[in-house]
């Protein structure tokens, strides 16, 4: 080798190692949170699936890692080289094969097996199995490129464990964000596991250079340890166990802490473990010169095990007031995606306050152990036992914080739980070592009286937990306004349910409210009329409903209502969370039947565990899930979703489902439709108040209509009375449309549909919430001055009759309102008696009474231009709310009269183009629009939008998509500065264009 080759190698051979394993670090995060999308889709959302993808990973780690310490390896850089090559080629594939095991999993195993438990065995092996080899080749890494450097470096054995710690966790700190914030949005959980082969490919070429130009013969392997060494080395392997368990159980008990401040989307998720990796990260950078001039490392290691349980305990404190700083954030940040940047730097600020010092502690331990060992003569093979032995103690520490730790401990138990391990460890490592400042007594009185002064000095406080404060940067009153009436953390999430002091008691996961029951001024609440709209309208429209699955507990109500319908046999409720059904007993009697019923029957489970492991066919399917900005709610909007739906739905089945159209924008909502048409035949839109959606879809044939014979069943008419449906125009209300309408508006977006491996929904919908967006397009649809719903959805004839509706105010849906007005008008036109507009607001009553005396009664004269505005107000509320013949008897009675037809051509054809659309006749439309689109023609501009939609509406109704189109682009000018009312309206009509209208 030439001098100028060994002078490069000499000098670039370890920052070279650093950057390269910073690399691969940075790709065996990315892998971890990949993995775990993929198998969580596999192996469902459950608690205990959590735990076994992570013990998959850890446990394959650890079991590499131990391999890697079996031998002495003749070339351990190269075999580093050749794993990191294999990972990265194994990745590539590894698409393709989850999807065709998967499949082949769900169309010929599952189906064939004969129980639950033997279903569940296969799956966690089948998940195993595909990542369990390359999680032993990611555990071989460390000890190997360990191992290697040493020999190449070998005086500097405690500064290169350190670094190598450093710079692999620093760039898995950087891969969680990096997959989380870019790469999935960009190209998929795919794509993302590509660019991470990418990654290890590109440092397997680069440690095989450096080891060329290194042009060393390596060291040959140390000697077999002495007897003393292998005593310290059980005793520090155990160590090393014991540390990473509590660790772990503070990572755990943080994310769970944390997502009551930060919530629990995905993208704060990331930004919590890429703060604990970090700190991690900076403590093995801070060891790295002090291991090496430390004279001995084992007591070195007892004054950081003391520190971390004392930082661990200090979260507590920290993280009590880290709810004041979020409140502050959120109110003095604007909706903006500055606004949203600044509030992930603020999250992100919070959990490295709350997780890096004892994190930062944590990552100390690890590289001191193996100093420790490596000067006690133990040999490189114990780099890889202390890995094991680190990572098998992380799994047992997740196993005991979600299985144990959280139900019987809490949140703040837990992390005393881990403090005391990490304060017993200290104390005991300072008995072994030699004389020190900190005498083991003094130590045992510290850790003591810290652990003491946070089980009795610090409290976690269940208002504030429970607040949600990320969503509104508001905290609970503690002045008796509002009572918290349970608080459990449970497996998978911290449930809650407080009280108001008007009565309205609400159930909250992780600081999210997910239903509130209690009467507001003698009505039913928002929530409420959700609820039991989501029960009984699948029984309304397959009234011969036998079986019901129902997907989430939630307060029971949804449950309670559909068990209301008589022919109801059985209604399986799966929840993940046994702590949501414990907290239902706060909810009587509004969900009773729900847990008192013989008929129904709750699941702790996953959805799609639960029903792959069981071969029954439901008549109806509920979905009631949270928020889809929740960590793995937007699955359950995802095309595999309804895909895996259809499995377990009879031929003439539905699928029904809750979709919140508060926190969402358009696009999103389009997502998720856009997945419903890949998968149903037909679906409608109905609305229960004007933030909540229901969705009903079939799996065959057109959604049917509501059987009016099941208002007749006693109980079904007892819940419904409360929300006054009392006929099934009262029903219809609640209606927005079918496929043939809603489907084209949506679609017009262009949006992709929602899918598991494109997860569109899940990346965007916490910026959503954060801008505090709202999905107004349904409801300005509903309210439009020109009918559209009403001309093309299909079926006809499935719009509300205003003049049939029962009494009552439904102040949840402004609809109703604007109905009531519609049948007034219609009534006072129809007969001049004035008593009718009593149910008319006063402006609008004044309107009827001017226009029916100027074109009824002649008895009035209006100035020019003041009918134009007139008849356009009351045209808005008569043909966007009345049922046909009805509002086309209306503007008969309007354009026909003979003080009408003795009006100006100015003003008259203003009549004549709302009684067009009153009868909804396509050339009259064109005709009356057209004319006043005729240059020359004094249109005013607030006129302009409703004309134009009128003009293009006729031609769309004539089957002339091409006209309607051209129509728009001609008068595109008239209708630019129309308000965002009217955007909707337009978008609905040009996607209206490509469907064929009969």
């Amino acid at each position: 080798m030439s001098p100028l080759a060994s002078r490069w190698g000499g000098s670039l051979f370890l920052p070279g190692i650093f950057v390269a394993f910073t690399a691969s670090g940075f790709a065996g995060l990315i892998y971890e949170s990949i993995w775990s999308h993929y198998l969580k889709l596999f192996l469902g959302h459950a608690a205990y699936a959590q735990t076994l993808v992570l013990a998959i990973f850890m446990g394959g780690m650890a079991l590499g890692a131990w391999l890697a310490s079996r031998r002495a390896w003749r070339d351990p850089l190269l075999l580093y080289a050749v794993i990191e090559a294999v990972i990265g080629g194994v990745s590539l594939v590894f698409h393709e094969v989850f999807v065709a095991a998967t499949a082949l999993a769900f169309d010929s195993v599952i189906p064939s097996l004969g129980s639950p438990a033997a279903v569940h065995a296969f799956k966690w092996s089948l998940a195993a199995l595909l990542i369990l080899p390359q999680c032993v080749l990611l555990g071989m890494t460390f000890p190997l490129l360990t191992a290697g450097v040493l020999r190449a470096q070998p005086r500097r054995a405690g500064y290169v464990v350190a670094m190598l710690y450093f710079t692999n966790s620093l760039g898995g700190a950087a891969g969680v964000l990096a997959s989380g914030f870019f790469f999935i949005k960009a190209a998929g959980l795919p794509g993302t596991l590509v660019a991470a082969a990418i990654g290890n490919l590109a440092v397997s070429a680069a440690v095989m250079l450096l080891r060329k130009a290194q042009g060393m013969t390596l060291a040959a392997p140390r000697p077999a340890p002495a007897a003393a060494a292998v005593r310290d080395l059980r005793m520090l392997l155990t160590v090393a166990a014991l540390t990473g368990l509590s660790s772990f159980m503070y990572e755990v008990g943080w994310i769970r802490m944390l997502s009551l401040v930060l919530g629990s989307s995905t993208h704060a998720f990331e930004l919590m473990l890429s703060a604990f990796i970090l700190g991690l990260a900076f403590g093995g950078l801070w060891v790295r010169r002090r291991i090496d001039a430390t004279p001995d490392a084992v007591r070195l290691l007892a004054y950081v095990q003391i520190v971390m349980g004392a930082a661990a305990l200090a979260t507590l404190p920290v993280y009590a007031s880290s709810f004041a700083v979020m409140q502050a954030a959120m109110q003095s940040l604007t909706a903006s995606e500055g606004g949203y940047i600044a509030f992930n730097v603020v999250s992100h600020a919070i959990c490295v306050a709350v997780m890096f010092p004892a994190a930062f502690c944590a990552g100390m331990t690890l590289p001191l152990i193996t100093a420790a060992l490596l000067r006690a003569g133990a040999g490189e093979r114990a780099i890889g036992q202390v890995y094991a032995a680190n990572t098998a103690g992380a799994i047992a520490g997740v196993m005991l914080a979600v299985h144990i730790g959280f139900p019987l401990l809490g949140v703040k138990g837990l992390i005393v739980a881990g403090a005391a391990i990490d304060l017993a460890l200290g104390v005991y490592l300072l008995a072994r070592a030699r004389p020190a400042w900190l005498r083991p007594a003094g130590a045992a009185l510290v850790a003591g009286g810290a652990l003491a002064g946070a089980v009795f000095g610090v409290r976690l406080d269940a208002h504030e937990m429970a607040s949600g404060v990320f969503r509104h940067g508001q905290l609970l009153r503690k002045d008796g306004h509002e009572r918290v009436l349970a608080h459990h953390d449970g497996k998978t999430a911290t449930i809650t349910v407080t009280r108001t002091a008007a009565n309205v008691t609400a159930l909250r996961t992780n600081g999210k409210s997910e239903g509130a029951v209690g009467a507001v001024a003698g009505l039913p609440n928002n929530d409420e009329v959700n609820m039991t709209l989501l029960g009984l309208l699948p029984v309304m429209l397959a009234p011969q409903a036998r079986h019901i699955a129902n997907i989430g507990f939630g307060t029971g109500m949804t449950a309670h209502a559909a068990l209301a319908s008589s022919t109801v046999e059985s209604l399986d409720t799966i929840e993940i969370e046994p702590a949501v059904v414990r907290s239902g007993e706060h909810f009587r009697p509004a969900n009773a039947r729900a847990l008192d019923d013989p008929r129904s029957r709750i699941h702790f489970d996953d959805a799609k565990t639960y029903f792959s492991s069981r071969h029954a066919a439901y008549d109806v399917i509920i979905s009631e899930p949270s928020n889809p900005w929740v960590s793995g709610v937007a699955t359950l909007f995802s095309t595999e979703f309804y895909r895996d739906v259809r499995r377990h739905l009879r031929a003439d089945g539905l699928f029904v489902q809750w979709l919140h159209v508060y926190e969402m924008t358009p696009v999103l909502v389009a997502t998720i439709m856009a997945a419903l048409e890949e998968n149903f035949a037909d679906y409608e839109l109905w609305a229960a108040n004007h933030g909540d959606l229901i969705v009903v879809a079939s799996v065959n044939g057109r959604i049917p209509p509501p059987d009016v014979r099941v208002l007749e069943m006693p109980a079904v008419r007892a819940e419904l009375e409360r929300l006054h449906v009392r006929n099934v125009d009262d029903l219809l209300l609640h209606r927005v449309g079918g496929r043939s309408a809603i489907g084209a508006y949506f679609a017009a977006f262009g949006a992709q549909p929602n899918s598991d491996f494109y997860p569109s929904l899940d990346l965007n919908a916490a910026f959503a919430r954060f801008m505090r967006q709202h999905v107004q397009d349904v409801v300005q649809l509903l309210e439009a001055p020109v009918p559209l719903l009403g001309f093309f959805d299909r079926p006809r004839g499935r719009q509300p009759d205003p003049m049939a509706l029962s009494p009552g105010r439904r102040p949840w849906l402004r609809r109703a309102e604007l109905a009531t007005q519609a049948a007034a008008a219609a009534n006072y036109i129809r007969d001049g008696d004035i008593s009718r507009l009593e149910q008319a607001a006063p402006g609008f009553a004044d309107d009827l009474v001017l226009v029916r005396g100027a074109l009824v009664d002649c008895r009035l004269t209006l100035p020019p231009g003041a009918l134009a505005r007139l008849t356009g107000d009351i045209a808005a509320v008569t043909n966007g709310h009345l049922a046909a013949a009805e509002r086309k008897a209306v503007w008969a009675r309007l354009a026909d009269s003979p003080c009408s037809r003795r009006l100006p051509e100015s003003e008259r054809r203003w009549v004549r183009l709302h009684a067009a659309v009153a009868a909804a006749d396509p050339a009259q439309m064109v005709e009356a629009a057209g004319g006043l689109l005729q240059p020359g023609v004094d249109l005013p501009p607030e006129h302009a939008p409703y004309v134009v939609a009128v003009h293009m509406s006729g031609h769309l109704l004539a089957n002339q998509g091409l006209a309607a189109i051209r129509s728009f682009g001609t008068h595109r000018g008239k209708v630019a500065g129309a308000g965002p009312a009217w955007q909707p309206v337009f978008r609905f009509l040009v996607a209206q264009t490509d469907v064929p209208q009969h």
